[in-house]
């Protein structure tokens, strides 16, 4: 069975978020990662090299695959800010009212900050949380 190629890091993720070199991203980043810490009480963690997780779960498949995921995740991408929630209750309708954003294999991409709605990416975020602890209790 292959192994996850994104896990759980020790590295710092203060010390990642310096090496975004586009500074309004960084600045985007850090005020998500502030808003996602303070609502959950969750620590944002280095997961692989590029990824910042809150949380974390344990699921295994039919199959016999399992790993450790983050419940909530953010990456500072070329192209977009990317967050990485699952398809919990309400994703869509909350989508229409996010702001201007793309979707695309289970990830929601958007440009800045100032795009989006944040409350209604917590209400995301919560939902999201929510349906994963449900889904793969400990």
């Amino acid at each position: 069975m292959a192994k996850n190629k994104t896990t759980e890091t020790k590295n710092s993720v203060a010390a990642f978020l310096k090496t975004i070199k586009d500074e309004k991203k960084r600045k985007d980043c850090s005020a998500i990662i502030d808003l996602i810490t303070k609502h959950t009480g969750l620590d944002p963690k280095m997961w692989g090299t590029g990824i910042v997780g809150f949380g974390n779960y344990h699921y295994k498949y039919e199959s016999g695959r399992e790993g450790d995921a983050p419940l909530v995740a953010l990456s500072p991408r070329a192209n977009a800010i990317t967050l990485y929630l699952c398809n919990a209750k309400e994703k869509a309708e909350l989508l229409k009212k996010f702001g201007k954003h793309k979707t695309g294999g289970g990830c929601i991409y958007f440009q800045k900050l100032e795009d989006i709605d944040t409350n209604i990416l917590i209400k995301m975020v919560d939902n999201s949380i929510k349906h994963l602890r449900k889904l793969y209790p400990d």
